[in-house]
């Protein structure tokens, strides 16, 4: 099977590598913008693409909402099959390409776009056929996982775990998306979709590590702890909670051995009972290698990951409750239901009752918007 490639960055260039080498696929056509063709098999614009009958199968890697979806309704319109690494295409207007796809009996595929090459979605995706998802959770996004890592390892300030992560590539320029959770956000909505029919567009609850600082690292480390950021999705009635947070995991828990860049990806079956998958989150070879593993799908006969009744729900994260650690202004612990005080001054540090994802997750939203910092982060066990 031929297949074209949009996007001649990172991931693509390590996808038209893989291509050539791999048996039973050969590389396409590659669309590049306007004045950045250098090499023969580069095109400059999608028909371009579509007017070549070889073509069997179309990859997107460039990023972004658009042209990726035009891109991408354009080549299921044709009959072509679409893959694709984009979380933020397949989260925004994945419902309306799945429909293109049943209509044309294209296959439309997106493992890539939630953990790298770790294999969450495309296991998920055949779990569901045989067995019932209780829980899909997991360490999502490299480049927070990469600073939460130096920081508790190597004593690291904030800024400067963020810089040494954009030193390396695997922080952006703008890491916005990375540092505040809503890149984890996307992954795990996409994560809610493939296990259970249900795509929360709406309603999601979001805390990065953007308020962590190094004395919060000293004092939960203090206390055996350590900080992972969480996306989790359950089923909560006809809808789904889905959230991301920091979590202060034991010394004992799996969470705490995975460091730098690496993902941790589970789910729990009724059947199978827990399911964990590791291994590079991003990076070029790891994302491409996943791209493949979708072609090899759709070689194999697979055509979709979203089942043909999923639907767009908002998030209900009120049935969610744990206890909470939080750092907040000495006068405002008040305002929370604390079970335990860790230290008091000016700063105070506290655990709270459990309370709902929710609840916390406005707590913090209001507090913020008075002007008043805090960190918050759930506590395991």
């Amino acid at each position: 099977m031929k297949v074209a490639v949009l996007g001649f960055g990172t991931i693509g260039f390590g996808v038209y590598r893989m291509l050539e080498a791999s048996p039973g696929l050969e590389p396409g056509p590659v669309l590049v913008r306007e004045g950045k063709k250098k090499e023969p098999f580069q095109v400059t614009s999608l028909q371009e693409i579509l007017d070549d009958p070889g073509v069997g199968a179309v990859v997107e890697v460039m990023g972004g909402v658009e042209p990726a979806f035009t891109y991408a309704r354009e080549t299921l319109r044709s009959g072509r099959h679409f893959v694709t690494a984009n979380k933020a295409l397949v989260a925004v207007r994945g419902l309306e390409l799945a429909a293109e796809a049943r209509q044309s009996g294209a296959a439309f595929l997106f493992g890539a776009a939630c953990g790298g090459g770790v294999p969450l979605l495309h296991n998920l995706a055949l779990a569901v056929k045989t067995d019932e998802i209780r829980s899909v959770s997991g360490i999502l996004n490299g480049t927070t996982n990469y600073m939460l890592h130096a920081m508790q390892t190597r004593g690291m300030n904030y800024d400067s775990a963020l810089r040494e992560a954009q030193t390396l590539g695997y922080a952006e320029a703008d890491p916005t998306a990375d540092v505040t959770g809503m890149d984890a956000a996307r992954k795990i909505a996409l994560a809610c979709a493939v296990a259970y029919g249900l795509l929360p567009e709406g309603g999601l609850d979001c805390e990065g590590i953007d308020h962590l600082s190094a004395r919060d690292v000293a004092d939960f480390q203090s206390r055996g702890l350590t900080c992972r950021l969480i996306a989790r999705g359950v089923p909560a009635g006809g809808t789904v909670a889905a959230y991301v947070e920091p979590v202060l995991f034991g010394a004992a828990a799996p969470e705490c051995s995975v460091t730098d860049n690496y993902n941790m990806a589970r789910y729990e079956g009724r059947f199978s009972g827990p399911m964990v998958f590791m291994g590079q989150g991003a990076g070029r070879y790891p994302t491409a290698s996943s791209v493949l593993r979708d072609l090899s799908g759709i070689q194999a006969g697979q055509r979709a990951m979203l089942p043909p009744d999923c639907a767009a729900v908002q998030a209900d994260n009120d049935r969610e409750s744990h206890a909470y650690y939080v750092r907040l202004g000495a006068d405002r612990a008040a305002d929370l239901p604390v079970d335990r005080l860790l230290s008091q001054g000016e700063t105070v540090r506290v655990i709270t009752k459990p309370i709902s994802v929710h609840q916390m997750h406005v707590y913090a939203r209001k507090e913020r918007r008075a002007g008043r910092e805090l960190f918050f982060a759930a506590v395991e066990g």
